[in-house]
């Protein structure tokens, strides 16, 4: 069944060798009966990377020989997502003009446990609250929000991948947290819980759903979404606290081919480390991409100094499968207070992280990464024609050395103080 297997990634071979693990236990005679039978019925989540683009009309032809079920073709990559039969897909590896098939896998949020809060504000203080920049949060959503939407409604643009709805929401909670955690003005707090940009403008991109989970290909449509609609919301910033484990190099994973593109469009991507340290080479995909800002998470032991931070036991580490040195930074990620979204998902499971009416506690990665997203946008503010390499460059250059490997902690600690004095420094 794998002799045709050489365009398969990793992840597609184990699927399919579990498709046909319980044929193990079938008798020897039934065998050669029921494995054509599966081989037609059962279908397989697929992205399919062609070695050149094609038209619309090759797409076609290549839909209707080989039976795709609801294809979707994604020019960004070069690719086309689709349902597949297996029978179909050993005919697939066998097509002149298919580079590689991947699977089309899981992603999830990066979460991981609740505990209470810590927060900084000191570059407010000086005017740098992200206004006029763009975050586009590519998560499950987004609660409207009062912190969010008063005095001002300053999510602008809402796309929902999953349910395909038009308004803003979050069936799940995570996005609404991390939007707080970017842009949070403090509106039902007294200015208590804030994010970093409290005047920052959102787009919330849907591509996880009630349960905080997606597939590659719709990850995929989140980020060729906000590449089409960049100018059209002003979008300079995509926060991403999401993956998936890596298994293969970063020249090979589709979404990391996607988020090298809107880096290279002039889009700053944020993407989380990922929550499997602390062993090494842990870094989940796509922050083992080169380009992106991949953010591990610190602890701040709930004082102000950064001299006794420390690097969360969660937080992965790498190098990464290509020996890439990740994180690049680390920023805060134990405790943080941000935005709750009332009947979602984690507002029902983890009630005990509820703070009063309108806010939680989350830690993980997948805090740590929107507070970067949020100081990114007070740069921009300050020195808007800064391009994502100069603005990777400065992150790392003034981040604070809290003393380990440069494959925990990057280069350091996000430092507030240098978003402050030295943000449009050359």
């Amino acid at each position: 069944m794998l002799a045709h297997s050489g365009k398969m990634d990793i992840h597609l071979k184990r699927s399919l060798v579990q498709s046909y693990r319980f044929l193990r236990k079938v008798p020897c005679f039934l065998q050669n009966w029921i494995r054509p039978l599966l081989e037609r019925a059962s279908r397989v989540p697929v992205i399919i990377r062609l070695k050149d683009e094609l038209t619309a009309m090759d797409i076609g032809s290549l839909q209707k020989s080989r039976r795709l079920s609801r294809a979707k073709h994604h020019p960004l990559i070069r690719s086309v997502s689709c349902r597949v039969s297996i029978a179909n897909l050993k005919r697939l590896c066998e097509h002149d003009k298919i580079a590689c098939i991947h699977y089309d896998r899981k992603v999830h949020t990066l979460l991981d446990v609740a505990t209470p809060s810590i927060g900084s504000a000191a570059a407010q203080r000086s005017g740098w609250t992200g206004k006029g920049v763009t975050v586009a949060v590519v998560d499950t959503g987004i609660y409207p929000h009062p912190d969010l939407t008063q005095p001002v409604n300053r999510i602008i643009g809402f796309q929902d991948f999953v349910k395909h709805r038009t308004t803003p929401y979050d069936d799940n909670g995570h996005g609404t947290h991390v939007a707080g955690d970017v842009a949070g003005n403090g509106f039902q707090s007294g200015g208590t819980y804030k994010g970093p940009a409290p005047e920052a403008n959102l787009v919330g991109v849907k591509v996880l759903d009630k349960m905080g989970a997606g597939q590659l290909s719709t990850v995929i449509s989140g980020i060729e979404w906000c590449i089409q609609n960049r100018d059209r919301y002003g979008i300079r910033v995509i926060s991403m606290s999401l993956g998936s484990t890596a298994a293969t190099t970063w020249k090979a994973d589709p979404v990391c081919q996607a988020v090298e593109k809107a880096w290279s469009s002039g889009i700053i991507v944020v993407v989380a480390a990922g929550n499997e340290g602390p062993d090494s080479s842990t870094i989940s995909s796509p922050g083992i991409s080169p380009s992106p800002i991949t953010v591990g998470a610190a602890d701040t032991h709930r004082t102000i100094p950064q001299s006794d931070d420390t690097v969360a036991d969660f937080s992965s580490r790498g190098p990464t499968i290509d020996r890439l040195v990740k994180p690049d930074i680390v920023s805060p990620g134990i405790a943080i207070t941000s935005l709750r979204s009332p009947g979602s998902y984690l507002d029902k499971i983890e009630r005990n992280a509820r703070v009063g009416s309108w806010y939680f506690t989350l830690s993980g990665t997948s805090m740590a990464t929107p507070i970067v997203a949020g100081t990114i946008a007070q740069i921009l503010q300050k020195n808007p024609t800064l391009t994502p390499d100069q603005v990777k460059s400065l992150l790392k250059g003034y981040a604070v050395n809290l003393g380990y490997d440069v494959n925990i902690q990057g280069s350091g600690e996000v430092n507030v103080q240098f978003l402050i004095e030295n943000a449009g420094a050359d």
